[in-house]
């Protein structure tokens, strides 16, 4: 690598939270990973579950974004949740490694209406290898040829109203604000990890017995960032085939296709066209899912609680 893929490593850093936002690697299956985007859904479903995602952001582009999550939720009892995930983001020279645990109590507004509230804490680690970077004088680097990292705590709150025909989420991650040192602790340049604010809404619309419409939203916003948001619509086919497209502001549009097997296997893939000037050099962005949801909600329990199919979206189902 050398100076001049510099440019492009910080634009793709910036784009995936890596240098000052450090927000959650960005998934176009948000609906089906709803946990990563708010913990307080851990336990609405009747279920547990594990979920990974696979995604590799514009192919053709040298050191473009690689990331791998895995999430595993479960309820305790009627009105609590537990959660966890793992992941892992390259750009380039730099990687970053998370991972958190989270509880999420669930409050009982009337037979249909809960309220989750979740709280999370976890770690978060930075690398930047400086024997993959070049630079023009090599007499006077930026930084040293070594593996530098930084390990920092962080903690999230999030709620989650949910309802068998809609739900409301938010969250906010990197609650502590950590700073984040790679050479000199007392170094007063430090970046911090700033504060995010997620929200996520859908509704359930039954067409007919077999087939269910899911328009939903994403909206990310950290200061002094414009707000970017995701515009999806999932069409889903007896709870077991579906099919879905979002829209991202100033970025990409996104097709996906899903299946639920007996009710325990999943499988997601997604598809996205770069609407940026980058398309003139990627492919696009692939993205697979993969889920194992053991447990069945008995049919007396499906109007009482919110989570309907363990494909849907935040609330209910996450597919």
């Amino acid at each position: 690598m050398n100076t001049r893929r510099i440019p492009f490593l910080l634009c793709a850093a910036l784009a995936t939270g890596v240098a000052w936002a450090q927000q959650l690697p960005q998934l176009s299956q948000y609906t089906s990973h709803d946990y990563l985007y708010c913990p307080a859904v851990a336990g609405s479903r009747p279920w547990f579950e594990i979920r990974s995602a696979h995604r590799n952001q514009w192919v053709g582009i040298q050191d473009a974004p690689r990331t791998f999550m895995l999430s595993a939720t479960s309820p305790v009892g009627a009105k609590m949740g537990v959660g966890g995930f793992v992941y892992t983001d390259h750009v380039g020279p730099t990687r970053r490694t998370g991972a958190q645990v989270s509880y999420t109590y669930h409050l009982r507004l009337n037979d249909r209406l809960r309220l989750g509230m979740g709280l999370s804490f976890g770690l978060q680690q930075f690398l930047i290898d400086g024997s993959k970077i070049t630079f023009h004088d090599n007499a006077d680097p930026v930084m040293d040829d070594q593996l530098r990292g930084s390990i920092v705590p962080d903690a999230s709150f999030s709620l989650l109203l949910h309802h068998d025909k809609w739900w409301v989420g938010a969250m906010v991650p990197q609650l502590i604000e950590s700073r984040i040192a790679f050479y000199d602790a007392d170094d007063q340049s430090m970046s911090t990890l700033a504060r995010h604010y997620y929200g996520m809404a859908g509704y359930r619309w039954s067409v007919s017995e077999d087939f269910r419409i899911e328009p939903s939203v994403l909206l990310k916003y950290v200061s002094p960032v414009p707000p970017k948001i995701d515009l999806t619509a999932t069409l889903r086919y007896k709870e077991q085939v579906w099919l879905g497209a979002t829209y991202r502001t100033n970025d990409a549009v996104a097709v996906m296709i899903g299946y639920w097997l007996k009710k325990t296997f999943q499988f997601g893939y997604a598809y996205d066209i770069t609407t940026t000037n980058l398309r003139r050099y990627s492919n696009g962005t692939h993205e697979v899912m993969l889920a194992i949801t053991i447990g069945k909600k008995p049919a007396a329990q499906r109007a009482a609680t919110m989570a309907s199919t363990p494909e849907a979206a935040p609330p209910p189902p996450a597919q």
